[in-house]
């Protein structure tokens, strides 16, 4: 049982590999740049459907990719079975993943809050030495 999990991880970030691959080297559609990143594929354990979790860091860029990539599905799964090893190539499901994004708001959260206390710890320290001046 193990080892099917195991081949299922395998496979899973085997079709991760290859579908950001494909996408990059063999679509040429003017909705997809190099803004994007494949994070994750889900891959069924009987193998049917692919779950990918896409993840583009622009909102104005990250519905119109969604849509390329959907409507690039059927393509993106035939070359998918021409280079992996397996008898029937999933059926590939669009995800959008919003865990970059996400991190990247909190680093951003974090930041601000950071910039505040040491702001403050520079106004009490100007305040103090203005104390011992009276």
């Amino acid at each position: 049982m193990a080892q099917t999990y195991q081949r299922i991880d395998r496979i899973s970030e085997e079709v991760r590999r290859e579908v950001d691959r494909i996408i990059r080297d063999e679509l040429h559609d003017p909705r997809i740049d190099g803004t994007f990143s494949i994070t994750r594929a889900d891959v069924t354990r009987d193998l049917r459907y692919a779950k990918i979790y896409v993840s583009v860091l622009e909102d104005d860029k990250r519905a119109p990719f969604l849509a390329a990539c959907k409507s690039a599905a059927g393509y993106i799964r035939r070359a998918l079975g021409k280079e992996m090893i397996i008898r029937t190539a999933p059926e590939l499901i669009f995800v959008e993943d919003n865990n970059i994004a996400y991190g990247v708001h909190i680093a951003k959260v974090l930041r601000d809050v950071q910039a505040t206390e040491h702001h403050e710890e520079e106004e009490e320290t100007e305040n103090a030495g203005d104390d011992s001046e009276e």
